[in-house]
């Protein structure tokens, strides 16, 4: 609560409880008065000398007018009137200057009193109109209204006109989030303040006129918030987001899920804190963590070898949402310690090849190929464990999502670890793609697998033709360079067949023949079953992401849009789906509310379509293209993206004309580069672009055959025209 507000409160409670304090004629008769500082009237004068005079120095400000209040600052106190015979004397905290505008501290009185209210509510969002009313008895004239946003920054000034002491004016909300502040000047001076004219509290939200994207956000959220798993684990509750066929809390899936999450939950860390609990000495981490409810302890499938490069992203990530820099420095040394097991471990670093290895897996999937085995406690089971006949190789998923992490690492140095070792993170980041594509581009995408032995050959199937699913995780781990992201969305767009499936989000493509991968039983021994061939909408995310990166952003459309019409139709988001389009159901425990795929489309539609991305934490370091030009029926977008464990947003109104585009931004941005796209055929006209009104060298960037006007801004608040 301000300073302003605890003068005002308390202030009541004394007039309330009947007490005269610091009264004038509690005064002692005759009693030696200090000089009364120039410009000082009562009641001020009378409580200022109880109260010890020259102690608190010379006022800082004339009476002025805040919250119905009449409040003078002094060096360390304010002295409120709480009546025209009455006033009360409260110190002020140390910092108190940074809780009040700096008009206050330096314009002076109005010898009118305004008052200033908000009539739709207490709440507002950001670049939504809202009209306040202003009263200001014996004036007619021009007024300003000065709004300070949660930050104290400058938010905008509304003029307006009052007549016969009536008036109201329209305020456009924007800047940081929190209590906004509006300061009424008439003539330069200041005729009254408010210290919460509203609340600036952002909700992601998007709005394109168009209905099926507009109910897909609302709607996979509301999916995601049926896979929360929360329970107390050693006196301290977690909270997650559990697999969608298993009701444990893994890692992999909790982590993945953040690209949706992020937007409405508020716990991102405990589940975290419980993993960095549970890693082991030797700097590795279980899939799984204890759930005592469940019987369950924390457990690792024996053939993954991505958990540790999960764990750095899932940190990361939640430092984004937070800005919590304590908490990111108390998780420094289990990434610095998981990423030396990753690299180091003969079990899962190929010293020869200086890459990750693992068993012969479908993708980051966790059996093993050869046929049924024999689990520990003595019944059949997929190969989840290694054995003799294991057959080791090299995956690029388990490599594209180290160099991720390794770069990701650098940036949690610079922040808050070891500056010096950051570049040597982002060294061996690059040398390991280089290794990974000497070893498995091959022109168009990444081989699946490449087996340690050059003899092995997996049965009925041609390896070179075989696309996996984390060809899409690649295009969005900032590791490609932008040919080889355009030959793999390429590559997805050019097997999209709807005589063969309903969809491209293939998990493998060809898949394996029956038995390849034996399931006791389960789904996926099949081709078109589960991880062997089954359409999954996660894939879906995040290769619609990566159309968006890398300039085909129509095909991004494409897929939100039957994503949209999928979820519509069936109320329902599997993790996957056969060929024909049926939900792959493995049990009684598989969820209709798949929040893998959720997540990887709500990713699709924030950070793809919308254009927000964060570079720091809490949107501090914003990367905003809007790429909405692509697709000539929209014309009017307004979006919002909210962190919801903190403060951190960002938002804006996009509109196209005949001839123009405009982007009116605010948030919490320090610096904000943005990226504009353009349609493609005014991409070699003359271009006229603004940045507030003032005109600003336009620079173009060409995505393949996207281009983009590209601005930077200091701070996250502005408006950028282009014209042609």
């Amino acid at each position: 609560m301000r300073t302003t507000r605890r003068v005002a409160e308390f202030a009541s409670r004394v007039v309330g409880m009947g007490l005269l304090i610091l009264l004038a004629s509690c005064a002692p008769a005759n009693p030696p008065q200090p000089p009364a500082p120039h410009g000082m009237v009562e009641p001020f004068l009378s409580a200022w000398r109880r109260a010890g005079g020259e102690a608190l120095g010379p006022p800082r400000t004339p009476p002025l007018w805040i919250d119905d209040f009449q409040v003078q600052l002094f060096a360390r106190h304010a002295i409120t009137a709480t009546d025209g015979q009455r006033a009360v004397v409260e110190p002020l905290a140390p910092d108190w200057e940074r809780h009040y505008p700096d008009d206050l501290l330096h314009l002076p009185a109005s010898p009118f009193r305004a008052s200033l209210s908000n009539a739709p509510g207490p709440v507002a969002q950001p670049l939504l109109p809202l009209t306040a009313t202003l009263r200001v008895p014996g004036y007619s004239g021009p007024i300003e209204v000065r709004l300070f946003d949660g930050a104290l920054q400058p938010a905008g000034i509304a003029r307006t006109e009052v007549n016969a002491g009536h008036g109201e004016v329209t305020l456009l909300p924007r800047g940081h989030a929190g209590d906004q502040w509006a300061v009424v000047v008439i003539n330069g001076q200041i005729a009254a303040a408010r210290s919460r004219l509203f609340t600036l509290d952002p909700v992601t939200e998007l709005r394109t006129g168009q209905p099926d994207l507009d109910a897909l956000y609302p709607r996979l959220r509301a999916f995601m918030q049926q896979d929360i798993v929360a329970y107390e684990l050693d006196g301290r509750p977690v909270r997650g987001y559990r697999s969608p066929d298993n009701p444990l809390l893994w890692l992999r899936d909790h982590v993945y899920q953040g690209r949706g999450f992020r937007y409405f939950e508020r716990d991102v860390t405990s589940l975290l804190d419980a993993f960095r609990t549970a890693q082991r000495p030797d700097g590795s981490f279980p899939d799984v963590i204890d759930y005592p409810e469940r019987s369950v302890r924390a457990f690792r499938k024996e053939v993954e070898s991505d958990l540790e490069f999960l764990f750095v992203q899932g940190v990361y990530e939640a430092w984004q949402m937070t800005g919590d820099e304590d908490w990111l420095r108390s998780n420094l040394e289990a990434m610095r310690r998981a990423l030396g097991y990753l690299t180091s471990d003969p079990l899962r670093w190929n010293a020869e090849r200086g890459l990750v290895r693992r068993p012969y897996t479908i993708d980051t999937w966790d059996f093993s190929y050869g046929p049924t085995t024999i689990s520990p406690d003595g019944r059949p089971a997929p190969r989840h464990w290694i054995d003799a006949d294991t057959v080791w190789g090299t995956f690029h998923g388990d490599n594209t999502g180290l160099a991720h992490a390794l770069m990701l690492m650098a940036r949690v140095e610079e922040r808050v670890g070891d500056p010096a070792l950051a570049e040597t993170w982002r060294v061996r980041s690059r040398d390991l793609m280089q290794r990974l594509n000497d070893l498995s581009w091959n022109g168009r995408f990444f081989t699946h697998f490449v087996p340690e032995d050059p003899a092995f050959r997996p049965a009925g199937v041609d390896p070179a033709a075989q696309l996996s699913l984390s060809n899409a995780y690649a295009l969005n781990r900032e590791v490609l360079d932008q040919w080889q992201g355009q030959q793999i969305v390429e590559e997805y767009y050019r097997r999209r067949d709807f005589g063969r499936a309903f969809a491209e989000w293939y998990s493998i493509d060809p898949p394996f023949p029956p038995g390849s991968f034996g399931m006791a039983g389960g789904k996926g021994e099949n081709p078109g079953e589960y991880v062997n061939g089954g359409i999954m909408p996660l894939v879906g995310g995040e290769l619609a992401r990566g159309a968006f990166h890398y300039g085909l952003e129509a095909y991004g459309f494409d897929i939100l849009r039957r994503y949209a019409e999928l979820t519509r139709l069936t109320g329902a988001s599997y993790l996957w789906y056969y060929p024909t389009g049926a939900p792959g159901i493995q049990g009684p425990d598989t969820l209709a509310t798949d929040g893998w795929g959720a997540g990887a489309m709500i990713g699709a539609l924030m950070e793809g379509a919308a254009g927000f991305n964060d570079r720091a934490s809490g949107y501090r370091d914003l990367l905003l293209t809007p790429r909405w030009a692509a697709d000539p029926s929209f014309a009017e977008v307004y979006a919002v993206a909210r962190y919801a464990a903190s403060d951190g947003y960002a938002a804006y109104h996009w509109r196209r004309e005949a001839h123009s585009i405009t982007l009116n931004f605010t948030g919490s941005a320090e610096r904000a580069e943005v990226r504009l796209l353009i349609p493609q055929e005014i991409a070699t006209r003359s271009l006229q672009v603004t940045l507030n009104g003032a005109g600003l060298p336009s620079t173009i960037q060409v995505t393949r055959t996207s281009a983009y006007v590209v601005a930077t801004v200091t701070g996250g608040d502005a408006e950028i025209a282009i014209r042609w």
